[in-house]
């Protein structure tokens, strides 16, 4: 069976190498995303002070300084007033909303929604999917279908498309099994971190298999957002399409 992904996003240009006169800062910074892509300090741990960055790169701690304030507006660090620097988790979004859930109710009062996962399947990159995710066409992928459920109603109905070859022994019962958002899964069972995101959003109609799923009529207003997710070296690593309800729900978005 081949993954099909309609109406796909524009393939993410990779970013250029950073020419040497990059600022020193940027320099530090980049030095900084390596060592987080390898791991050397882990999701949720502590980096090394401001001094023993300063002192193994052999730089100035200012330099260092103004480095960590650039991870952490790219929040892959947090800063914590006297306690230091750690590693930005997505398991700490067990206690509130995960920074890429956008939808909202519109009363207010948020509260996190309930994943649902309903199906685990794998397939074959069709070639939109293939382009989207940097694999060629065939290449073996899981397809995850998930509800979102808010205050016990059903809003959002996602398919996932992942690399079969970062998410080896996923199953329905192991993500069953697992307290915490989606992302904190990707995280701590696979090592993949979720780091930003393109999204597109358009209006569709609800077929008749999505209106039965969302409980909503076939031909009712969706929201339909295709979203590609990328880690580290802005490598892309999910093809996601959520559709959305939108009597009582909107999209939020904050611009900075």
């Amino acid at each position: 069976m081949r993954c099909r992904h309609s109406g796909p996003l524009p393939p993410l240009s990779a970013p250029s190498a950073a020419p040497s006169f990059a600022p020193l800062y940027l320099q530090i910074k980049a030095l900084l995303e390596k060592s987080l892509e390898a791991r050397e300090w882990r999701p949720g741990e502590p980096i090394p002070s401001e001094i023993e960055l300063a002192s193994r790169y052999q730089v100035s701690q200012g330099t260092v300084r103004k480095a960590i304030d650039a991870l952490a507006a790219d929040n892959l660090v947090v800063r914590r007033q006297g306690k230091g620097t750690f590693v930005a988790t997505h398991t700490e979004e067990r206690t509130s909303l995960p920074r890429f859930l956008r939808i909202r109710r519109n009363e207010g009062g948020d509260v996190a929604p309930v994943s649902r996962l309903l199906d685990v399947r794998r397939a074959k990159a069709a070639a939109d999917v293939a382009r989207l995710l940097g694999l060629k066409p065939g290449d073996p992928v899981l397809v995850l279908k998930r509800v979102l459920d808010y205050a016990g109603a059903p809003v959002v109905l996602d398919e996932i498309t992942l690399p079969a070859a970062l998410f080896r022994g996923l199953t329905k019962a192991r993500y069953d099994a697992y307290r915490g958002s989606m992302y904190g899964f990707f995280e701590s069972q696979f090592g993949v971190r979720m780091l930003k995101a393109q999204e597109r959003i358009r209006a569709v109609a609800a077929d008749a298999a999505t209106a039965e799923v969302l409980g909503t009529e076939v031909g009712a207003p969706l929201l339909a957002v295709d979203r590609v997710t990328l880690t580290y070296g802005d490598r892309p690593v999910e093809v996601r399409r959520g559709l959305c309800v939108t009597h009582g729900y909107h999209y939020l978005n904050d611009l900075y």
